[in-house]
């Protein structure tokens, strides 16, 4: 089978579109047919060397495809099924084939076809799990979103938003339109205006930027507030300084919440944003947007041509 796979960590020219072996799965795996890939900030990462994974490997953590084979003992999932999920580091979401626990999968939305699916899980997990099971965001509370625009972003907007909550986004002035149409009440252009004197008081701020953006950030929230950031870690003493909580994020895959989510994109309640699609064998260029960071919602790879 034809995967995007690296040797070595590096630029973008160690990522390689070559053939393997396809891989069998086990007990409580399933071989899922991928019809396309989801390209992440964290993808481009691994192959940069922040993360420190065996060689040689398949890039690639979100998918969305056919059920091809289940393993043993796997009772959720039969062959032909239509799913989506997060597959850990190493297992290779840019492939042909890939395999993973039939625990980190869900069944697709209906909805949608397999390149919008295949934008969700990674990037939707993120959200979801900051600002629900880490902030405990709640109907009638005020969220600040950084990078709002961007793939967490975006369906961070639209959680807080179908949440009931009040949502502020910082993202460039060309995106304003945009976020106030997916559910930004307000939209601070970061380039020319400097979010910590327009808004204050807040119940939550999800930062998906780092650096100044994260230390401007703990003064705009009120006591006992909640920072949650996807990048970056907590400074020591900070948020008892500023008598607040913060936490990293580390995304979990999670089939259950992705049948979660995947139930509200049924019920038009939210949606992926995919705003550019290549084939596999362009991974290379693929990274080199997302490297870039200033892409609106989510880049996807695609593998195979939709089977219906």
């Amino acid at each position: 089978m034809k995967a995007i796979r690296i040797h070595e960590f590096g630029e973008l020219n160690v990522l390689k579109y070559e053939d393997i072996p396809e891989s069998q799965p086990g007990p409580g795996e399933i071989r899922i047919k991928v019809i396309a890939a989801g390209v992440n900030p964290v993808d481009w990462k691994i192959r940069s060397g922040y993360m420190e994974l065996p060689l040689p490997m398949t890039v690639g953590s979100d998918v969305a495809g056919v059920v091809d084979v289940a393993g043993q003992g796997v009772k959720s999932f039969q062959p032909g099924d239509e799913v989506f999920g997060k597959v850990s580091p190493g297992q290779g979401g840019y492939a042909e084939y890939t395999v993973v626990n039939s625990a980190q999968i869900a069944q697709k939305p209906k909805s949608i076809g397999f390149i919008e699916s295949a934008a969700i899980p990674t990037a939707g997990l993120a959200a979801w799990q900051s600002l629900f099971d880490i902030a405990g965001l709640e109907r009638g509370q005020t969220v600040l979103i950084h990078g709002a625009a961007g793939g967490v972003g975006s369906f961070a907007v639209q959680f807080a938003k179908w949440k009931g909550a009040y949502v502020i986004g910082t993202a460039s002035s060309t995106n304003a339109e945009f976020l106030k149409s997916i559910g930004c009440d307000e939209v601070i252009d970061y380039k020319n205006q400097q979010f910590e004197y327009i808004v204050g008081n807040l119940d939550v701020v999800l930062d998906t930027i780092g650096g100044d953006t994260l230390e401007r950030s703990w003064g705009v929230l009120k006591p006992g507030g909640f920072l949650v950031t996807t990048v970056a870690s907590i400074p020591d003493g900070t948020p008892q300084k500023h008598g607040v909580r913060a936490e990293r994020l580390m995304t979990q895959a999670d089939g259950k919440e992705l049948a979660q989510i995947a139930a509200i994109i049924d019920e038009q309640k939210i949606k992926p944003i995919v705003t550019t699609v290549l084939p596999l064998a362009d991974a290379q260029k693929a990274h080199e947007m997302s490297e870039s960071g200033h892409t609106r919602g989510k880049i996807v790879l695609r593998v195979a041509e939709d089977p219906k």
